[in-house]
């Protein structure tokens, strides 16, 4: 199989990524075309997806229209010539599933967590059906002591749907834990593409070079929210700061 970048798939139609993900010249399924993007895509984390994830990929892109927004209540937007600079938000209380890994990457710990809960969220848990999709998709990332280095530990997170909030079905594998955490007051940045540590760290720093000294926000976590799956070459993406207190 060729591998291809990011920069590579955004300008790619479907049949053009038909003929750059095989090197098989016997025409592939759909199936198989999917999980050789996610593939192709995967490899330029330094992630492998394996073939037992057709399932939940084919159950996520069939779905991919369906997607519950996590709520929120608009608190203030901010503008600059058209461009959102930031918004802050309160999202309520509520379940959500959540897995811990400390890969190499911080790519690969979000990547290989994500992968753990769309296998929960396609029937891999004790309601046996598939769940539903809500966006987005957060990853929590802890600070070392210099401020500027993220510790390996990335906890990525999946909130429930309303469907599911008061009875949450449990997941077949421990590495995911089902939490209810308490309302969350945040400042969001957008921004677009891929979600390293190098890209994540740098929306870090503008958004703090926008906000300016503020003591009411946390140093020592932040998340990042993910608006769209792994196989999106150009996803929407959000930087979130906390707050210390609603």
């Amino acid at each position: 199989m060729a591998l291809i970048s990011l920069e590579d798939l955004e300008g790619l139609d479907d049949e053009q990524l038909d003929d750059e993900i095989t090197d098989n010249p016997e025409p592939m399924d759909e199936d198989d075309r999917l999980l050789s993007h996610w593939q192709a895509v995967a490899s330029t984390h330094q992630v492998s997806v394996p073939p037992e994830m057709t399932g939940p990929i084919q159950e996520m892109t069939r779905n991919s229209q369906q997607r519950e927004p996590i709520p929120f209540a608009p608190i203030t937007r901010h503008e600059k010539m058209g461009e959102v600079l930031y918004e802050e938000r309160l999202y309520p209380a509520g379940h959500w599933a959540s897995v811990t890994r400390g890969d190499d990457l911080y790519e690969q710990s979000i990547s290989m967590g994500f992968m753990k809960l769309m296998r929960f969220i396609c029937k891999e848990n004790s309601a046996g059906r598939y769940l539903g999709m809500t966006v987005p998709v957060v990853s929590t990332i802890h600070m070392m002591e210099d401020g500027s280095t993220f510790d390996k530990e990335v906890q990525t997170s999946f909130f429930l749907p309303t469907a599911f909030q008061s009875t949450p079905p449990q997941p077949f594998d421990s590495d995911i834990t089902i939490v209810h955490r308490e309302p969350i007051r945040v400042v969001a940045r957008p921004f677009f593409g891929t979600t390293t540590e190098v890209t994540v760290g740098h929306q870090i720093s503008l958004l703090w070079e926008i906000l300016g000294v503020n003591d009411e926000l946390r140093r020592d976590d932040y998340m990042v929210a993910v608006y769209e799956n792994p196989g999106v070459p150009r996803r929407r993406n959000e930087i979130w700061f906390i707050r210390r207190s609603l």
